[in-house]
């Protein structure tokens, strides 16, 4: 008995071995091995030019990004770019929700208008900020409108991230404002209406049931948009044509790494600095689990 048992359940484990074949094949390929590669690169200097060659250097790729002055001004940037973009497309996403939950005329013709930004190609909603924000642009005509300041927005230091900044919350927010929809329909209307029969007003239902019932979406949310954040790439080579300027204040960690990797085919180095941002990531996300606390509460 025990040894027909045995032959079943390895014919069992054999049939769903062979089901997940596929997946095995695919996850291997297109991510287990490129992980490998990237750690054995980042354990050498690779040379390019005159055939491949890689030449053991330990743990020298990560020692050299303490004294490259390029990888803190990109961190700076970067960790500027997360501080205020996380928490500007957070709470743009659940006040576009809280109104759109509401039962307002209309409310789904603006639920579709909110979210094509979402479905609209990265480099053309770019492309349409940079005219806005260029010296003759839409922006700048309406300040002087008003007799406010203008700036060259992609062309000055001191103001070129924040342009970076504005196109990701325009164009994150509304994924985020349809993941709070959801999960405020989810929410009994029960709960709502003992508050009312408390003598409850719209504000304090808000702001004592939803956002409390909504922490755990919130904790998905905000570790979505520090990941997105942390990989910004396309906005910010699109506005400095790859090259991280003006003054390299639009220069982010995964732009860096791009230059290195693709410009100056230092393959092992940038291999260094995507683990570095890897444990960055981590570590905010951590720190982020230890601010929300357990989801389950």
């Amino acid at each position: 008995m025990k040894g027909i048992l045995g032959k079943r359940s390895t014919r069992e484990d054999l049939a769903g071995y062979s089901f997940m074949l596929p997946t095995i094949i695919i996850i291997g390929t297109f991510v287990v091995l490129p992980i490998v590669y990237a750690v054995f690169l980042s354990l050498h200097k690779v040379t390019l030019l005159g055939g491949v060659g890689y030449d053991f250097a330990g743990f020298k790729n990560f020692e050299r990004m303490f004294d490259d002055s390029k990888v803190w001004i990109a961190l700076k940037n970067t960790a500027k770019y997360v501080l205020i973009v996380v928490p500007a497309q957070t709470m743009l996403a659940l006040i576009l929700a809280a109104a759109l939950n509401a039962k307002l005329r209309g409310r789904t013709f603006f639920r579709a208008v909110y979210f094509l930004p979402t479905i609209t190609s990265s480099a053309v909603l770019t492309l349409i900020f940079v005219w806005i924000l260029n010296n003759n642009g839409l922006l700048n005509e309406v300040l002087e409108m008003f007799n406010l300041p203008t700036h060259n927005w992609l062309a000055e230091p001191s103001v070129a991230l924040f342009g970076v900044m504005l196109m990701n919350i325009y164009s994150t927010a509304p994924g985020f404002m349809v993941i709070y929809l959801a999960s405020m329909q989810d929410i009994s209307q029960n709960i709502y209406e003992s508050a009312e029969i408390d003598g409850a007003n719209a504000w304090t239902k808000f702001w004592r049931i939803t956002v409390p019932l909504l922490k755990p979406v919130t904790f998905f949310v905000v570790v979505l948009g520090v990941i997105g954040s942390f990989q910004v790439f396309d906005q910010a080579y699109i506005v400095s044509r790859g090259e991280g300027g003006p003054n390299n204040s639009t220069l982010t960690i995964v732009l860096l790494i791009y230059k290195y990797a693709f410009k100056s085919l230092d393959l092992g180095y940038a291999s260094a600095l995507a683990f570095m941002l890897a444990a960055v990531i981590m570590l905010f996300t951590l720190v982020q689990r230890k601010i929300f606390g357990d989801e389950k509460n």
